[in-house]
């Protein structure tokens, strides 16, 4: 939606905090890099975007009582298990800046393999994986361990949060948004001249 499609006061609020005095249709782009369509997108329905935006402002909120490493390790990771370039992508960059290393970002894909994260940071890495990848089935043993090392406030803020970014992850790869506007990988190859479908054979082509 372009600024002159819009009065809505919360709608050209936002503009203005992500781009400046520009009409994001015309001139997109934020200040990470990002085209700035998810703003657009979710400008069409002014209170689904409003909704949105106070989930952000929840999260950031000086009253959680969740350590931003923690936070930001399962956003991050509930981006790369739905697959989302986009999540991943922007919370690879706020880990960084919740002190999270370089090395500790690069290795949260393959994290089970990984010794850059202590005891703590594991166990909030699995219950991301039993939230985003498992749908909620969190194994006893996963939920004892988290409850030594997080408080049952933060057990709630972690288990909201990263279920929050579970809904983005989902919401951007089905409406393209951002990074996300992308064409599926997963696509059929093309035989090589020659190959029958019927019997799996290359009859055509060189022996």
């Amino acid at each position: 939606m372009s600024r002159t499609d819009t009065d809505d006061p919360l709608v050209l609020g936002c503009y203005d905090r992500m781009f400046d005095d520009r009409d994001p249709v015309a001139e997109p782009g934020t200040a990470t890099g990002t085209p700035g369509n998810w703003w657009t997108v979710f400008a069409l329905v002014p209170d689904v975007l409003k909704h949105a935006v106070r989930g952000f402002t929840l999260y950031q909120s000086p009253k959680r009582k969740l350590p931003p490493d923690l936070r930001e390790l399962g956003q991050t990771r509930a981006g790369w298990v739905i697959g989302s370039q986009f999540v991943f992508s922007q919370h690879a960059k706020a880990c960084r800046g919740a002190g999270l290393s370089d090395e500790q970002i690069a290795a949260i894909p393959g994290w089970p393999v990984s010794s850059l994260f202590d005891a703590r940071q594991r166990v909030v890495l699995a219950y991301a994986d039993a939230l985003a990848l498992a749908g909620g089935r969190v194994a006893d043993e996963v939920f004892d361990a988290l409850r030594e090392h997080l408080t049952d406030e933060q057990i709630l803020e972690l288990t909201y949060i990263t279920t929050l970014y579970v809904q983005h992850a989902i919401m951007s790869r089905a409406l393209r948004t951002e990074f996300d506007d992308a064409e599926d990988p997963v696509v059929e190859i093309a035989a090589p001249a020659g190959f029958d479908p019927m019997t799996g054979l290359n009859i055509g082509g060189p022996a």
